[in-house]
């Protein structure tokens, strides 16, 4: 009895560690990216006083892409190693409220991000199109300032009548043959359900439709240069090529993060499932990712890279002389 004890105490801290280590990794590959981003243009805000509106939207997107991770971290940590603190009813509430905000706040300025992109770049001769592609650089400000608050109101909506924690079992103590504790999550679907999509909607629908629009547009273009095309490719139609080919990975992780993050919220099973597990992996994969691909896919961003590399690396050979 005391052998099986110990192995099953061992393949449980065996697992433990490796959903740690990963998702720790995941997390901090997230945290250098959007961290480097947000220095990037942090401090080109400081130096030139002010921000173009695409620059300020990275620098809003890049900021709460680095509390998202720095705060996955702090629950997978609470979670894992103090589960007697994170399943307390009143603390999970709020962890999971904070996630919530903080993944509404993401979704918004990824979808405004996109808005204003696919109005700056995009060729289309409507009227109404024309008129938000001269005025998107006034409204940011306001409809960035609106997003957080929509954000926080949708997110505390959660905090009455939807979760509800209780376990099942007693709490293992050190060297002793007594059960593990259980933690279940008792979830109010409907109301899950309801206020998930209300706080989803929009920014998703945005996204989409910003997204699509964009890719459409270009590649409409592209078409037309290959049509006209004599010769060697066109380096612009290069650049539009990549811009779809961002475009359609942006949108592709965005979506799976939308829901990956509601099949989280709603997993009315033990808390440490498979699929449990499996969501927060692609929940801390999706901020990390396109922090990523930002820095590989901007010209300016991967120049500033090239530079942090290069000085990182003359330091390191400084201090090994």
């Amino acid at each position: 009895m005391a052998t099986d004890n110990r192995e099953a105490t061992g393949i449980a801290s065996f697992k433990n560690t490796f959903i740690l280590v990963v998702f720790g990794t995941e997390c901090m590959t997230g945290v250098l990216g959007s961290g480097f981003i947000m220095a990037v243009y942090g401090a080109k805000w400081i130096r030139e006083k002010r921000l173009p509106t695409g620059d300020s939207l990275m620098l809003m997107l890049s900021s709460s892409r680095l509390a998202l991770q720095i705060w996955l971290m702090v629950t997978i940590i609470y979670s894992y190693l103090f589960p007697v603190i994170y399943y307390q009813n009143l603390l999970y509430k709020l962890f999971t409220i904070m996630l919530l905000f903080l993944n509404y706040s993401n979704l918004w300025f990824a979808a405004w991000l996109n808005v204003f992109y696919c109005l700056k770049i995009a060729n289309f001769a409507q009227p109404l199109f024309l008129m938000m592609k001269k005025k998107i650089s006034v409204w940011i400000p306001w409809l960035m300032s609106l997003s957080l608050l929509v954000s926080f109101s949708m997110s505390f909506l959660f905090f009455k009548d939807t979760f509800n924690i209780y376990a099942n079992g007693s709490f293992p103590v050190p060297n002793s043959n007594s059960t593990e504790k259980k933690y279940i999550v008792e979830i109010n679907v409907v109301n899950l359900s309801f206020f998930y999509y209300m706080g989803i909607l929009i920014p998703l629908t945005l996204f989409i439709m910003a997204a699509t629009l964009l890719i459409v547009s270009l590649k409409r273009h592209t078409m037309h240069m290959e049509s006209n095309a004599t010769g060697s490719r066109d380096p612009s139609m290069e650049a539009h090529l990549e811009v779809i080919k961002s475009t359609s990975y942006f949108l592709i992780l965005y979506i799976t993060n939308a829901i990956t993050l509601f099949i989280f919220m709603s997993n009315t099973s033990e808390i440490h499932t498979l699929s449990s597990i499996l969501c927060r992996f692609i929940m801390g994969a999706y901020p990390a990712s396109h922090s990523v691909q930002l820095i590989l896919c901007n010209p300016g961003l991967r120049r500033a890279w090239k530079r942090f590399q290069h000085r990182v690396q003359h330091y390191l050979r400084g201090q090994t002389h």
